[in-house]
């Protein structure tokens, strides 16, 4: 029976061309690449309509064969279609989680699949699944503003949106007031949730909110964040990717100006 073949080395995907500039997932009974008889092959969650879905990780990249291109999961987005990319990135989640969960946190046994997403371990019988780091993410607006940071840990020069992890015990409302008050000092109101989105680098959940400015003045946060500011509407800096929620909430926020022209 033929599925997709999600197969990863290292961090890289292989695409297959169907024509210039338009690549799908190897779709075929056999992976299109050579698998280590060792090699752990995922069964996923397959697509709506049933159609099968393997993920595997293999040791060298295809580089001889022109029907096949290596991919970062980040670039697949751009050539891949949205059902394949967000599947690519489950892919990448559970490999992810296959290999650092080897052995027991509790004994040290090795670990054994035990479902297709659970694993037991050899000796003691600890259960582990894939874990989720939930983090939330917040559009603050000051009329025709909008509050835009830029973390140290960001790559390039682009402006993103106040983020962070819900700690234990928290709310992920209270998770976004904390975040916006501990990084900029600033208190928020009228929270409101817009979506949230799988981030699979490696394995997180961003869960999405607007809110607006209540009270305060921006003192940053300088162990996490180099610059940051309230910025106008039609004068703002670099902005991220279109493939992130931080992008899709900065979108939705400059959309609703163009519907009231």
């Amino acid at each position: 029976m033929k599925r997709y073949w999600f197969a990863f080395c290292q961090s890289d995907l292989i695409l297959e061309k169907v024509t210039d500039g338009i690549y799908t997932i190897p779709f075929s009974e056999d992976a299109p690449a050579f698998v280590k008889s060792s090699a752990t092959v995922h069964t996923i969650t397959p697509f709506s309509d049933g159609t099968e879905v393997r993920a595997v990780r293999i040791d060298q990249p295809i580089t001889d064969d022109p029907q096949y291109e290596m991919c970062g999961l980040r670039a697949s987005y751009y050539k891949l279609n949205i059902n394949l990319y967000n599947k690519a990135g489950k892919c990448q989640e559970i490999l992810y989680w296959d290999q650092n969960t080897r052995f027991c946190g509790v004994c040290g046994g090795p670990m054994k699949l035990h479902t297709d997403i659970s694993k037991r371990c050899t000796v003691c019988g600890k259960e582990v699944w894939p874990h989720l780091a939930t983090a939330v993410i917040v559009l603050v607006s000051r009329g025709d503003e909008v509050l835009l940071v830029h973390a140290k840990n960001f790559r390039g020069n682009f402006y993103g949106l106040v983020a962070g992890f819900v700690e234990t015990g928290e709310t992920l409302e209270e998770a976004v007031r904390r975040e916006v008050k501990e990084e900029t000092g600033l208190a928020i109101k009228h929270l409101r949730y817009f979506g949230s989105q799988p981030w699979p680098y490696p394995s997180a959940l961003m869960v999405g909110f607007f809110a607006e400015y209540d009270s305060g003045d921006i003192r940053l946060q300088r162990s996490e964040l180099a610059a940051g500011g309230w910025y106008k509407k039609d004068h703002l800096p670099q902005i991220p990717e279109k493939l992130s929620i931080a992008r899709k909430l900065i979108d939705h926020w400059l959309d609703h100006f163009n519907t009231e022209k």
